[in-house]
């Protein structure tokens, strides 16, 4: 069996988002029905070259398919200057679990922005009001244009508030969507002011306040990715029902990691994980909710779960570079 491989543009091209949607709430659904393995993220600490590695390795069955893969996925902050390379850089091992073939090695950047989105429109369906129409940004780096590309898959957006202090970014993100939405540039709290609130920042000092959101907002919040990040205000996330995607990351390195080591939130204040709301164990938006968060740290499951979307769509429509990695013969 040969093995496909997708660079970036071949995965663009074949991760159909309202499809990756659909396989990131079933990973959900098999992470929170306990029908999936997901060691934990490891580290290898790379000082010298101020940088790192991380491997995310994961297996789902959702009931309908099943799919195992590895994330290889690096952080070298110094990579876009020295080397003109970009500072994340990734590889996703896609195999077969059965035979433990690798079906696809594909580029892992563009499926992490994928399924990335595909998360924030998981929970904006469960904890969005329905009418939703409008939509802000703040930060409009690469993770900006999934966010909007796939939320608006599931709420008719009409409306976007980008909000950043680089006007160059800002001007890109309005160019590449102002024929199908309205979208213009304002302040944090103009874009917090719409339905749905997507914050896609690296910041460690909160950005964003009670005052600066409306009070049915949902809010993703999609940048914390380490210790000491942290996007919104401390009284934002207390009033608010909070959502997460698991409570050990989310807890170490989410959003909500710096409140709740300093004690300021607690497990009672967590309303619930994404998967809950998924299998119908927790509640997701209801009548006398005000404002929500959905705190994304990103697991392995969804990766796994963008790949498998990927990989079909490619082995269907003879997509991609097909090369003999595996050599049967030599067993």
């Amino acid at each position: 069996m040969n093995t496909l491989l997708l660079d970036s543009e071949d995965v663009d091209a074949n991760a159909r988002m309202a499809a990756i949607i659909e396989a990131v709430e079933q990973a959900f659904g098999a992470f929170e029905r306990g029908d999936s393995q997901m060691p934990a993220k490891s580290y290898i600490d790379l000082p010298q070259y101020n940088g790192d590695f991380r491997s995310m390795p994961a297996y789902l069955d959702t009931g309908e398919w099943d799919a195992a893969g590895l994330k290889w996925v690096n952080v070298h902050p110094d990579n876009p200057e020295k080397h003109d390379l970009p500072t994340v850089l990734g590889t996703m091992v896609y195999s077969d679990p059965e035979t433990a073939v690798p079906l696809a090695i594909m580029d892992g950047t563009e499926l992490t922005m994928k399924r990335t989105g595909a998360a924030a429109a998981v929970a904006t369906d469960y904890l969005a009001v329905e009418d939703a129409t409008s939509m802000g940004v703040v930060g409009a780096g690469v993770q900006s244009y999934t966010q909007l590309e796939a939320i608006s898959e599931i709420r008719p957006i009409e409306e976007v508030v980008v909000a950043d202090k680089d006007d160059a970014r800002t001007q890109a993100f309005i160019d590449a969507f102002d024929d199908q939405f309205d979208v213009r540039a304002g302040s944090i709290s103009e874009a917090g002011h719409c339905d749905v609130l997507s914050t896609v920042t690296p910041v460690e000092d909160p950005i964003v306040g009670t005052d600066d959101v409306a009070d049915h907002t949902h809010i993703n919040a999609m940048g914390a990715d380490a210790e000491g990040k942290h996007e919104l205000a401390d009284d934002l996330l207390v009033d608010a029902r909070v959502v997460i995607d698991d409570h050990e990351q989310c807890t170490h390195s989410g959003e909500i990691n710096v409140p709740y080591h300093e004690g300021v939130l607690g497990d009672g204040d967590i309303h619930g994980e994404i998967g809950e709301i998924v299998v119908g164990e927790k509640s997701g938006r209801t009548g006398d909710v005000g404002v929500t968060v959905f705190d994304s740290t990103g697991l392995a499951i969804q990766d796994v779960a963008a790949a498998h979307v990927v990989y079909e769509h490619a082995l269907e429509n003879d997509n991609g570079t097909s090369f003999g990695l595996i050599d049967a013969d030599g067993v």
